[in-house]
């Protein structure tokens, strides 16, 4: 028995676990120990088996090897309701396997309970409604507790989910990539409530890719790859050996110039994005790759649907290659070149049923069918291409979207529309959920391949923006109040108060594509 950073003995301890798909080795003798007050971050790149672990640790998965013990007491849940009962408690990475979609929100808060009958043999909506108003307090939450889930926004899933793992006082709270849809305020507030727990004892695995999450909390690191631990780093923490031993090699960044616009694609003029937003105008231009940044809720998710046809201005125009461009919807936005992978990649981007090299050519099946039949062959053979381009780790283009790992799955909806060819190319947060190798293939192809389009990508991650873009768009209260190059000159700080909202620490200073709008 190992004992964790604060010298007590492992509350959760994982000895020599196994797990094999078929011939695919995903655990490789993983030992892996979390005590009581401690925050145990795992990081690992997609595909090194994280997600298998957590769903083994939750009951999901069982392992073909090894042990577990929890509290001491031998450990091997066969239900996740069985993982909850013995006090673990999981948020899963993808948000909609941790939330009932259909339910209403005070259903899910009480979801354990409901399953495990400590709700009583007779449902009152009354009662529900009470002790699901207490467990939301936790985290100080005022959501609408009867509406459906899938009626709120995704970062309140994301919020109903840790609500409903803390509800049950866990011994072990596992969060996988807890803050990838949150905004920075409610991730100060999962913060605050990870440190209550520390100090109440709770012993947390954190599985994270974010270096702020990570320098924000860690006690201690651990590293996975290719099933197998790689490393681990106490105090003093070492960040940059842990993703070396997480990657295998350290990270190494290109020299590649910033890059100026060839020719302008898509202008906005004078557009307003709510009733009460001030106007804005820019133009993104060929072979430039531009971010927008800016906190959740800012309206960057907005505009891009705006652009994609999936909404409407309250004001201003379009011009896309200098005529006006209004597209009443996203087919028409796909036959006038623009094209957009969503950032809700589970609800919205793939279908888990069907192959790689189907959900490749989703959008463009018109265009790749005779006769009402679909040329298989070239399908196939574009997905091998694509497959190639961005490294996606699998075993052919026929493999099940659903075997993939979450960062593949990423990859996949990027190169969809990678595939072919576009004069704009929208990305909302195509590197949320990814790890730190699969976000620099994603961002090397975007930039391999930008020179016959414009490229919008739409990150809340700063380090994101400045790893794929030549220009950074600053958005706040549903406006652009920054326009940076990432050049020589850049000035990180402005950017940073341009966020925050504090502009009068460091007032605007656009360069002429951005053109101030009074009001």
């Amino acid at each position: 028995m190992t004992e964790g950073e604060t010298g007590a003995p492992p509350v959760l301890e994982i000895t020599g676990l196994e797990r094999a798909f078929g011939q695919n080795r995903v655990l490789r003798n993983v030992d892996l120990a979390v005590s009581p007050g401690e925050v145990l971050v795992l990081m690992g790149a997609n595909g090194a088996g994280k997600s298998t672990l957590v769903k083994i640790i939750a009951g999901v998965l069982s392992p073909d090897a090894g042990r577990m013990t929890l509290a001491g007491r031998p450990y091997l849940p066969a239900r996740p309701i069985d993982a909850v009962g013995a006090g673990l408690s999981v948020v899963h990475q993808q948000i909609n396997d941790a939330v009932a979609p259909d339910l209403s929100v005070a259903q899910n808060l009480l979801l354990d309970r409901l399953c495990s009958g400590r709700t009583g043999a007779i449902y009152s909506p009354r009662r529900a409604r009470r002790e699901a108003e207490t467990i939301q307090a936790i985290l100080g939450l005022s959501l609408p507790l009867d509406r459906a889930v899938s009626e709120i926004p995704l970062a309140d899933r994301q919020l109903v989910a840790i609500c409903r793992a803390l509800a049950e006082e866990p011994k072990v709270l596992v969060l996988d990539e807890p803050t990838s849809s949150l905004s920075q305020r409610e991730a100060e507030r999962l913060f605050g409530i990870v440190e209550m727990l520390k100090a109440r004892g709770v012993a947390i695995l954190y599985i994270t890719h974010r270096m702020s999450d990570i320098r924000r909390l860690a006690d201690r690191i651990v590293t996975l790859r290719d099933g197998r631990i790689t490393g681990e780093f106490r105090p003093p923490l070492d960040f940059e050996g842990a993703v070396t031993a997480m990657l295998g090699a350290p990270i190494q960044r290109d020299g590649e110039a910033i890059r100026t616009g060839t020719r302008p694609v898509l202008s906005l003029e004078n557009v307003r994005l709510t009733s009460w937003s001030r106007p804005f105008s820019f133009t993104l231009d060929a072979g430039e790759v531009t971010a927008i940044t800016g906190l959740v809720g800012t309206g960057k998710s907005r505009l891009a649907e705006m652009i994609f046809g999936l909404g409407q201005a309250v004001s201003g125009q379009m011009r896309l290659m200098g005529k006006p461009y209004t597209p009443r919807d996203c087919g028409a936005a796909i036959e006038a070149g623009v094209f957009m992978a969503g950032k809700d990649r589970a609800t919205s981007s793939i279908v888990p049923g069907f192959d790689i090299a189907r959900n490749l050519s989703l959008p463009f099946l018109r265009h790749r069918s005779r006769a009402g039949f679909v040329d298989r062959s070239g399908e196939r053979q574009k997905a091998r291409r694509t497959i190639a381009d961005l490294s996606i780790v699998c075993q052919g283009e026929t493999d099940d979207m659903a075997t993939l790992s979450g960062g593949n799955q990423q990859k996949v909806v990027v190169g969809r529309w990678l595939a072919e060819a576009s004069k704009l190319l929208i990305l909302d947060e195509p590197f949320q959920g990814v790890d730190i190798k699969a976000r620099g293939d994603i961002a090397r192809r975007l930039r391999e391949t930008a020179g016959d389009r414009a490229t919008l990508v739409l990150v809340s991650e700063i380090d994101e923006a400045l790893e794929v873009a030549d220009r950074i768009l600053v958005m706040s209260d549903h406006t652009i109040v920054g326009d940076h190059r990432t050049g020589p000159g850049f000035d990180l700080s402005r950017l940073l108060a341009e966020v925050a909202g504090d502009l009068g620490a460091a007032p605007v200073h656009s360069e002429n594509r951005l053109e101030s709008a009074a009001g």
